[in-house]
């Protein structure tokens, strides 16, 4: 089972509109392109699908992943509308990928930077955990550590302590994948049933400067995605770029 992670992608109505470094939609294309050149067997969109929050961001993020010959599945960021991305695919909690199981967390704060994952949630958590004893591949937008920079860190997850003390109890969670942060990471968290993995992804837009105090782009950085292939019990992972 191969997955794809692709973040951050930022669109906007006007598929031509700029950020800071190049154009969003094209550079998504970019990304897609090599990720179709992988043969995956399942798209995974990690929050931030659009910057400016119009329906017609949804509806070109929606047609561009459609292309992908493979199912995907997506969940907001905080600069998402959940309504208008359930208008064009359900946004869903769970995806079952026979040997491992897919859980999505929202982590979006309606009008907040940070995110937060609030108790009701933690605790569907925990029963789906009490469950199932397949390995699980948790997913969500703000990155559940500290990352090491003063800016982002301050708009990471705000209960990143309760999210922990709840995977605590349980040892199927092998790994997280995270976006928001714009650039890879890679880190592992100690449990008493060992190491859980943690990856963030390199955004499809913008990429951001690892460890800087303050918001910084970084210019030397290419878009990217990140490959997952899960097997009997076991995950590998890497990070690819493309070109512009």
């Amino acid at each position: 089972m191969r997955l794809i992670q692709i973040t951050d992608c930022h669109l906007h109505a006007d598929p031509e509109a700029r950020s800071r470094m190049g154009v969003p939609f094209r550079q998504l294309q970019r990304v897609l392109d090599r990720a179709r050149a992988l043969r995956p067997d399942l798209l995974l969109v990690t929050g931030d699908i659009s910057q400016d929050e119009t329906p017609a961001s949804y509806r070109h993020a929606a047609r561009a992943f459609s292309a992908m010959e493979c199912p995907w599945f997506w969940f907001p960021g905080n600069h998402d509308r959940p309504q208008y991305m359930n208008e064009e695919r359900e946004i869903l909690d769970e995806v079952d990928l026979g040997d491992w199981r897919l859980v999505m967390l929202d982590s979006r704060l309606s009008g907040q930077a940070h995110g937060e994952i609030g108790k009701a949630q933690l605790q569907e958590l925990a029963l789906k955990l009490e469950e199932d004893e397949r390995p699980v591949l948790l997913a969500l937008h703000h990155p559940p550590i500290e990352l090491g920079s003063t800016w982002l860190d301050a708009i990471g997850l705000a209960d990143r302590e309760a999210f922990w003390q709840t995977l605590a109890a349980y040892g199927q969670v092998r790994a997280i994948l995270f976006g928001h942060a714009h650039q890879a990471y890679t880190a592992r968290h100690a449990s008493a049933h060992g190491d859980i993995a943690i990856y963030g992804c390199p955004a499809t837009a913008d990429q951001f400067l690892g460890g800087s105090p303050t918001f910084a782009i970084d210019e030397a950085s290419r878009p990217g995605l990140r490959v997952v292939d899960l097997e009997e019990g076991a995950l590998s992972t890497w990070v690819e770029r493309v070109d512009l």
